[in-house]
């Protein structure tokens, strides 16, 4: 399997809701880098380990948004880097405000698994519609 195929294995496992899925692709180390813009992120944003992601951000998803989903304009990539640019979507609950935002992801595959995850939302357009 390519590098472009695992990242967009682990997107459709986020979208069928196999959370399970989607962190046994992760590396046991994984560096996830979310974006400071929004409210459940603390510090730089930046967590360790599937366990870390699990809580600070997977868990926090149905705290803040209804119906939130990853719209995948495309997939590329090059050596062990991929790229997902696309839009985020759903309803940001503190205003109840329906939005589409752009998103793009970076992700960096060491040895068959997802090492590292870069995320560039435009966290404004989601929290101010």
């Amino acid at each position: 399997m390519s590098n472009v195929e695992l990242v967009r294995q682990v997107y459709d496992r986020f979208a069928e809701g196999d959370v399970a899925g989607v962190l046994a692709m992760f590396d046991p180390e994984i560096e996830w880098n979310e974006c400071p813009g929004f409210p459940y992120v603390s510090g730089d944003g930046q967590y360790i380990g599937p366990e870390a992601v699990t809580q600070h951000i997977f868990a926090q998803l149905p705290e803040y948004f209804d119906g939130f989903r990853i719209d995948i304009g495309e997939i590329f990539g090059d050596g062990d880097k991929v790229v997902m640019a696309g839009h985020y979507g759903g309803r940001w609950k503190p205003t109840g405000k329906e939005f589409r935002a752009n998103a793009t992801h970076v992700w960096t595959v060491q040895d068959g698994k997802l090492k590292r995850f870069f995320q560039a939302a435009d966290t404004a357009t989601i929290i101010n519609p």
